[in-house]
Formats: C-alpha cells, structure tokens, sequence
C-alpha cells in the first residue's frame, strides 16, 4: 500500500527544511531516536532513560486503521550507542514483564 502523505508530514519537512535554513540541524546531528511502544510499562520507560541518559521527546506517528489517525508517541532520544543498548533493554525487560 502505497504512503499517503499526511498534513503532519508536510509541517515536518517545512520545519526541518526551516532548521537546515538556521543551522538549528546541527544540535540534532548524531543524535537517534528510539520510538518506544504503545502499552510499554512506564517504569521500563524511565529505568531506560536514567540508566542510558536519554532525553525524552514526543514524534506524531500516523495510524492506519480504517481511517488514517495522527498520535503522539513517546520517543527516547541519544547517541546511536546508547539508543541501541536501550533497545535491547527494553526487549528484555518488556519481555520478563509480560512473562511475570
């Protein structure tokens, strides 16, 4: 199925084109983002951010359900060693969670 763009996407490719324009850009570069699940406990959510020293920020992600829905997310953002190591974290402790 082939991507619809959304109004958000729009707005998210004028601002990074705005920030490349500014040179905001540059205090982003090597910095990932890891978009963590829906339903994932909040307690693994803020062991990951004090032990991996990550920021937390929000990314608006489309939906597809029978219609299109735009929602907030909860995104852990850092250097892509630290981003990597928190995914695996969060695979093993939402899996001994789930298995509790």
């Amino acid at each position: 199925m082939p991507k619809v763009l959304s109004l958000q996407d729009l707005i998210n490719r004028k601002y990074h084109e705005m920030s490349l324009e500014e040179g905001i850009d540059e205090e982003l570069e090597d910095l990932y983002d890891l978009v963590v699940p829906m339903g994932t406990p909040m307690s693994i959510i803020m062991d990951m951010v004090e032990i991996f020293d990550l920021e937390v920020t929000e990314r608006i992600i489309s939906i597809h359900e029978p219609e299109i829905a735009q929602t907030a997310v909860i995104a852990l953002r850092g250097p892509l060693d630290r981003v990597v190591e928190a995914e695996q974290f969060m695979r093993r402790e939402t899996k001994a969670w789930m298995e509790q």
